[in-house]
């Protein structure tokens, strides 16, 4: 099985080697793959989910995700308790299990065959996602249903907002949240952004390189997937800076932030 795991930890994170290895114990002949999204934000989280989990890749495959604010009750904790857990699959046969919290689930919400809780402990430690859910997770991933609760509608799930910067990529292109069918523009039409406080202009692109060195395109990334119900493509625009540094030229904007088009 090839696991896909997906949290808050850090880069380089100890944390990742000692999840990692408890899902081992459970499951000794998987390939685990670490992805470090930042600090409490279930929005990058949830855009992984979904780029992973509903494109193409190895059959047996588990998304287990951990990225849990503990926002959902600003009182005091009793026990570390934090947000549950939950259990999608996709319709791809991709079984994903993490904390429901934020935006996790929000981009797969109306991709999902199944949405249902998990009937696991939501106290119990620190660090829930070592001690507690990895058995459930593993037995899941199993095809064991008996952890699996109560039904999860998809009006639980809020949105994704279409007006966010989602991921920065190594190269420091901006990954965004608003769908690529949005955008109402010609190629090489010019465009004013802003992401943060800080105004750019740009170049609408067709999603090519064809904008000269230096220039800020505004176009159809490389991100997205298929709709579950007509297998209609979802694209998410993209800023890049040809020759240069997109995240730089704004200002190094964090995940999160909200882009507007002037």
């Amino acid at each position: 099985m090839f696991i896909s795991l997906i949290a808050d930890y850090g880069t380089g994170d100890p944390a990742f080697a000692e999840v990692t290895q408890r899902l081992l114990m459970a499951l000794p002949s998987s390939q685990i793959h670490c992805l470090s999204v930042p600090p409490f934000s279930t929005l990058a989280t949830g855009f992984w989910i979904a780029q992973l989990g509903l494109n193409p890749g190895p059959e047996e495959r588990l998304i287990y995700h951990n990225c849990a604010p503990r926002q959902d009750d600003p009182e005091a904790r009793q026990n570390n308790e934090g947000e549950g857990l939950t259990y999608a699959l996709l319709p791809n046969g991709v079984k994903v299990v993490g904390v429901f919290a934020g935006y996790t689930l929000s981009f797969i919400k109306d991709h999902a065959q199944v949405l249902q809780t998990v009937k696991v402990s939501r106290g119990g430690s620190q660090f829930r996602s070592r001690d507690v859910f990895p058995n459930a997770a593993a037995a899941i991933a199993q095809g064991d249903t008996t952890y699996l609760g109560e039904v999860l509608n998809p009006s639980q799930i809020p949105d994704a907002p279409s007006d966010r910067v989602a991921w920065i990529d190594g190269y420091g292109n901006i990954k965004t949240t608003i769908p690529a069918d949005t955008v109402n523009l010609k190629p090489e039409e010019k465009v004013v952004i802003r992401v943060g406080d800080v105004v750019s202009d740009a170049i609408y692109s067709d999603g090519s390189f064809r904008v000269p060195q230096g220039t800020l395109a505004f176009s159809p990334g490389s991100s997205g997937w298929n709709t579950a119900k007509d297998g209609k493509p979802i694209r998410w625009m993209e800023l890049f800076l040809r020759g240069g540094n997109a995240w730089e030229r704004f200002g190094k904007p964090r995940v999160n932030q909200v882009v507007t088009r002037l």
